[in-house]
C-alpha cells in the first residue's frame, strides 16, 4: 500500500496537514488496471474538490444544427463518462459542473427550443445517475430572451440544474444589452450560478490569425474582459446587485489591469457615466475560475477579488492543464482555508452541492 504524499507547513505559504490519498487508503482497492482515486485531506479531513470549468456535448442536439464535437472527450456517451471519471479519479477532482458551450445562437426559436430541451434533458439524466460525481448547468437559447428565462426556470425546478452556461456575447450583442434583462432578471430571482465562457472575438478574426492561436489564446480572454466590463459599466450588476456571475479563465484580462477601470472616470470624466461604486469594487461581486497558469497570476487574481470569489476550473477535456488542483495548493500565501475555499468550498456552497 502506497503512503500518501503530504506536505506541511504553517499559515501563508505551503499548505498545511494536506494530504493527497488514494482509495486503497481508504480500504477500497481499484479495479485492477484502473488508478487509484485522488483525494485532497487537510488536517485529516476529506476536502470536495469541485471543478466549475468542464465541457460535454450532446450528439442528438448538435445533429440538429447539424454539427459535430471537435474533440471525442466532450462527448458524454457510456465509453467517454467512462475515462471522464477515470480522468477526475487521477487528478483529485470529485464533482465537475458540466456546461456546453453554446453553438445554437443563430437557431430561431422552435429549433432552439429543440435542442435545448435534448441538452438539458440529458444533463439532468447524467447528474441523476452519477450524483456524487456530476452537477450541471442548464443551457438556455439567450438569442431569444424570454425563452432563456423560461428555460432556466424550467432547468432549475423541472431539471434540477444547478445554474445556467452562457457565452460571452450574443450574434454580436454584448450580454449588458437591456434586451437580455429578462434572463438576468431570473437568474438573480432564482439565486442560481450563471457560468460565462467566450465565444472568442470573430470581429477580429483578421488580426488573431496566424501562428500562436491567437484566436484562442488572446482572444477569448479578450472577449470575457469585454462582456465583463460592459456588464460593469452599462450598470447592469447595479440593475441586478444579487446576480451570481462566475467568468472562465480568470476573468480574463480584467483583473489584471482592473485600476484602469477606476482612472477612467478621473481621467475622463466625459466618458464616464456614475455607477452605485468603483468599477474594481465590482469584481468582488463576481466570481471567476483559476484556469490562469501561474502561482503569481493566481496570487494576484485573490488579491484583487478574494479567495471567496473564485473556484477550481480544468477546462476538461481541453489539455490546457492537468494539474489545477495542484496549482491551488503550491500558490504561496495561501492560507489552507483560502485553499479548502477555492479547491470546493466555495463552488459547493454556490452550486447547492452535498459537502
Amino acid at each position: 500500500m502506497s503512503a500518501p504524499v503530504a506536505v506541511s507547513g504553517q499559515g501563508r505559504g505551503t499548505p498545511t496537514g494536506i494530504a493527497f490519498v488514494d482509495c486503497e487508503l481508504k480500504g477500497a482497492a481499484p479495479p485492477e488496471g484502473q488508478p487509484r482515486r485522488r483525494e485532497v485531506v487537510f488536517n485529516g479531513k476529506h476536502i470536495k474538490t469541485v471543478d466549475v470549468h468542464a465541457h460535454c456535448a450532446i450528439p442528438e442536439a448538435m445533429s440538429l444544427l447539424e454539427r459535430k464535437a471537435d474533440r471525442p472527450g466532450l462527448l458524454m456517451a457510456d465509453t467517454s463518462l467512462a475515462d471522464r471519471i477515470r480522468a477526475m479519479d487521477e487528478q483529485g477532482i470529485d464533482v465537475e459542473a458540466l456546461s456546453i458551450n453554446p453553438y445554437w445562437y443563430g437557431a430561431d426559436r422552435d429549433l432552439a427550443a429543440e435542442v435545448i430541451r435534448i441538452q438539458n434533458e440529458k444533463l439532468a439524466e447524467i447528474s441523476a445517475a452519477q450524483p456524487d460525481r456530476f452537477v450541471a448547468f442548464a443551457t438556455i437559447a439567450l438569442q431569444h430572451p424570454d425563452l432563456a428565462a423560461e428555460q432556466l426556470q424550467d432547468g432549475v425546478k423541472k431539471y434540477g440544474l444547478r445554474g445556467a452556461s452562457v457565452g460571452g456575447s450574443v450574434n454580436g450583442e454584448e450580454l449588458a444589452d437591456p434586451k437580455f434583462h429578462p434572463f438576468w432578471a431570473k437568474a438573480e430571482e432564482l439565486d442560481v450560478l450563471v457560468f460565462l465562457h467566450p465565444q472568442g472575438t470573430a470581429e477580429l478574426a483578421r488580426r488573431v490569425t496566424g501562428n500562436g492561436g491567437l484566436d484562442n489564446t488572446i482572444g477569448n480572454p479578450l472577449e470575457t474582459t469585454i462582456a465583463l466590463s460592459h456588464l460593469i459599466f452599462e450598470g447592469t450588476l447595479d440593475r441586478f446587485p444579487g446576480l451570481k456571475l462566475c467568468a472562465a479563465h480568470g476573468g480574463g484580462y480584467l483583473p489584471s489591469y482592473a485600476g484602469r477601470s477606476d482612472a477612467i472616470g478621473l481621467t475622463f470624466p466625459d466618458r464616464y457615466k456614475a455607477l452605485k461604486k468603483r468599477p474594481t469594487e465590482y469584481l468582488r461581486q463576481l466570481y471567476f475560475d483559476t484556469l490562469i497558469f501561474t502561482p503569481e497570476a493566481l496570487r494576484h487574481l485573490v488579491a484583487e477579488t478574494g479567495p471567496s470569489q473564485l473556484m477550481l476550473g480544468t477546462d476538461y477535456p481541453y489539455p490546457w492543464t492537468k494539474t489545477s488542483v495542484d496549482h491551488i495548493l503550491a500558490t504561496p500565501e495561501l492560507t489552507d482555508e483560502e485553499r479548502i475555499a477555492m479547491l470546493g468550498g466555495n463552488a459547493v456552497r454556490l452550486l447547492g452541492i452535498e459537502d
